[in-house]
C-alpha cells in the first residue's frame, strides 16, 4: 500500500538499533527522508549507510543526545521542514523505587517526557500551517500493565500520553495526529540484556528463560521489530488522519485487559 508519504520529511530518535531503526527503515522505505538520531555516531554512520542501501531513500544521520538543547536542535535542523515525528527513548534501567532519588527522577523524566514534548513544542505549529503532521510516541506497553521495577520510566511515559492527550485533540481539524505505540516483548538488544540478566539471577542457560517468557505470551513468541515499525509507518500515513490520541499496544495479547 502507498502510505503517500514518500518525499515527507520524518525525524526519528533513538533509531541506530531495535525500535527506533524499524521505524525509521519502514518511513523510508515509504518514500520519506529520514533524519536517524543516535549519541553513537559512528554506529549511527554504519546504520545510514544500511537503511539507505536497503531502502534508496535520502537518510541523514544526526548524532546527539535527544535530552539536552543541543542535540534536539542539531535533529530539528536536519531538514527545513519536519513532517513526521517519531519519539523514542531508552527508558531508565530496572532498579527498586525506594532507591530512585532526585537526580535518577529528573534524568528519567527528562528522557521519557520532556525531551518528547520539547521536539512536540518545536514542530507542531508549522504542521499545523502546513496542514500536516504525524507525531508517534514510542512508549511502553509499561504505560497500561506498570511492571515492578520500572516505576519511574512508567511514571514519565505515561506522564508524556497523559500531556499529549489534549494536544492531539486541539490539532485533528489541521491534519496533524499525534499517538502513541506501547511496546510489549519485542526481539531487541533490550531484551537480549534482560534475558541475559534474568538468566543469571536464576542460573538457568538464556535459552531456557527465553522459551519460558515466550510462552507467556498468546502470541507464543517475541515482536519482530519489522512488524513494529510498519505500524508506526502507516500511522505517520496520509490514509492515518483520522487516527489520533490513541495509544496502541503491540504485544502480542499479553496484555489480558479488554481496553
Amino acid at each position: 500500500m502507498d502510505l503517500g508519504i514518500a518525499g515527507r520529511n520524518a525525524i526519528v530518535c533513538a533509531s541506530s538499533r531495535g525500535l527506533g531503526r524499524a521505524c525509521a527503515t519502514a518511513l523510508a522505505r515509504a518514500g520519506a527522508r529520514v533524519a536517524i538520531n543516535s549519541r553513537d555516531a559512528a554506529l549511527l554512520a554504519k546504520v545510514r549507510g544500511e537503511i539507505a542501501a536497503a531502502t534508496g531513500a535520502e537518510v541523514v544521520a544526526v548524532a546527539g543526545d535527544m535530552s539536552t538543547e543541543e542535540g534536539r536542535a542539531a535533529l530539528l535542523g536536519a531538514f527545513d521542514r519536519v513532517d513526521i515525528l517519531v519519539n523514542n527513548n531508552g527508558g531508565p534501567p530496572p532498579r527498586d523505587w525506594r532507591k530512585v532519588d532526585r537526580d535518577a527522577a529528573i534524568a528519567g523524566l527528562e528522557a521519557n517526557m520532556l525531551a518528547p514534548l520539547a521536539l512536540i513544542q518545536a514542530v507542531i505549529d508549522p504542521m499545523v500551517e502546513r496542514r500536516f503532521g504525524r507525531i508517534v510516541n514510542i512508549t511502553s506497553g509499561s504505560v497500561k500493565a506498570p511492571l515492578a521495577g520500572l516505576e519511574l520510566s512508567s511514571g514519565a511515559r505515561a506522564g508524556l500520553t497523559g500531556f499529549v492527550a489534549g494536544i492531539a485533540r486541539s490539532v485533528a481539524y489541521a491534519n496533524v495526529t499525534i499517538n502513541n505505540l506501547l511496546p510489549g516483548a519485542f526481539d531487541t538488544d533490550r531484551i537480549h540484556a534482560l534475558n541475559a540478566s534474568l538468566a543469571k539471577q536464576s542460573g538457568e542457560d538464556v535459552e531456557t528463560v527465553r522459551a519460558r517468557r515466550e510462552q507467556a505470551i498468546p502470541a507464543r513468541r517475541f515482536g519482530d521489530p519489522a512488524e513494529f515499525g510498519a505500524a508506526c509507518a502507516f500511522l505517520c500515513s496520509a490514509q492515518a488522519g483520522y487516527i489520533t490520541g490513541q495509544s496502541l499496544l503491540i504485544d502480542g495479547g499479553a496484555f489480558p485487559g479488554i481496553l
